[in-house]
């Protein structure tokens, strides 16, 4: 095979492959601002806010205290907010009503045991009645705010792929350009 002919080829597909990063860390890129911007606006729009350093919860406030009075703008906030701040005040709301951590089911279900077991204790029936409503408004916002957690980091990673697939891209541009100027100086009946 002539040596002309085969750099040809590598050429041309080194040609396609640069094109191929360079579209790839364009649509990348899309990826990263669009997850990046639906987190923003969507937590924006619910115009939740850190509470003053005094005010958050003494087990977190060393890990919360860079947040102090800002409002939920990215999803590393959106995590922080519901790992560091609801959880903890949705443990406490459980300790300080039946003495002992619970989750959402532990306490729906004793509060369900005492309903259908017909008990006439209201005075704990209502108390569990409203723990277990705090302990699910609790989860539903942590499993939201969670999700603006996850699609940030996904717009993240998106982003430093579309800077790797950048670089590769020119990485890749300047060989094929190699590519072209070394063709240009092999002999025509040079072979491999």
């Amino acid at each position: 095979m002539k040596r002309k002919t085969f750099d040809k080829i590598v050429t041309s597909i080194g040609a396609a492959l640069a094109l191929f990063l360079f579209v790839a860390a364009a649509l990348l890129n899309w990826g990263a601002t669009f997850a990046n911007d639906s987190v923003k606006s969507q937590l924006e729009n619910q115009n939740i806010s850190f509470p003053a350093e005094e005010a958050m919860p003494e087990a977190t406030r060393a890990q919360l205290a860079k947040w102090a009075e800002m409002k939920v703008t990215t999803g590393e906030m959106a995590r922080d907010y519901s790992d560091l701040y609801i959880w903890e005040h949705m443990k406490a709301s459980s300790i300080g009503t039946i003495g002992k951590e619970a989750t959402y089911s532990e306490v729906s279900g004793m509060y369900m045991g005492l309903v259908r077991g017909g008990s006439t204790d209201t005075a704990q029936i209502a108390k569990l009645g409203e723990l277990r409503q705090t302990l699910f408004m609790g989860n539903t916002l942590r499993g939201m705010l969670l999700e603006a957690y996850a699609f940030g980091t996904l717009g993240l990673i998106a982003g430093y792929g579309a800077i790797a697939a950048l670089i590769g891209g020119i990485i890749m541009f300047l060989l094929t350009v190699a590519g072209v100027v070394h063709i240009r100086r092999t002999p025509e009946d040079a072979t491999i």
